[in-house]
């Protein structure tokens, strides 16, 4: 039985990613390092645990306060729901299936950008980057989320675009439905995904076959 759906959010739910590749090669550009393509950046934060600061080397303090200077200026703004993703919420609240939101992006943000797309009250928990909290890879996260919807890893699926999540769900005890973009199938798969789609209508799909 499945009595629960964890999602990731960027690259997931939405592309949120244009303020931050912009706000990352503004940064780079200022501080004369090498600039990312799209591809690469969306790899980067689909491996977990990594950060924006590490991609700055020697600068990472300056030049990460620097990336969040910018990439705050529009990040409500240049936010795009992914094709599905508000219908699969609005199917999971009809079906009493319960959600949770577990991404590397930071609580306040993660929370602020799904009030500006109206989604707040179609998830019940948002387990994103705060202080001193484990991030995934690490299944902690998912484990939080667990709790706060009261199952266990065991009853859920976790869905995500990035081997992180694969990798989490795989460790946290839960199966693992992979978005493919960043990463190819076999890169998901390999990293613990039990099915791959290439998009949340067939996510969608899987869920109403299988729940």
């Amino acid at each position: 039985m499945i009595n629960g759906v964890l999602l990731d959010m960027d690259g997931t739910l939405v592309d949120a990613f244009p303020p931050i590749i912009r706000a990352l090669n503004q940064t780079f550009s200022e501080f004369g390092l090498p600039q990312m393509t799209a591809q690469e950046v969306k790899r980067h934060t689909g491996r977990g645990d990594c950060g924006m600061k590490a991609l700055f080397g020697e600068h990472r303090e300056a030049a990460g306060a620097r990336f969040l200077e910018i990439h705050d200026e529009d990040y409500l703004q240049r936010i795009t729901p992914l094709q599905g993703a508000e219908t699969l919420l609005l199917w999971l609240q009809d079906n009493a299936l319960p959600c949770a939101i577990v991404t590397s992006k930071s609580q306040s943000r993660a929370e602020a950008q799904l009030d500006v797309l109206g989604w707040s009250d179609l998830v019940q928990a948002v387990i994103g980057k705060i202080e001193g909290r484990p991030e995934k890879p690490d299944p902690a996260p998912l484990w939080l989320a667990c709790e706060r919807l009261g199952i266990t890893a065991t009853e859920c699926v976790m869905v995500g675009d990035g081997v992180a999540d694969m990798q989490a769900a795989t460790r946290a005890g839960s199966r693992a439905l992979g978005l493919c973009d960043g990463f190819s199938a076999t890169e998901l798969t390999e990293a613990g995904a039990d099915f791959c789609f290439d998009s949340l209508t067939g996510v969608h799909a899987w869920l109403k076959n299988n729940r």
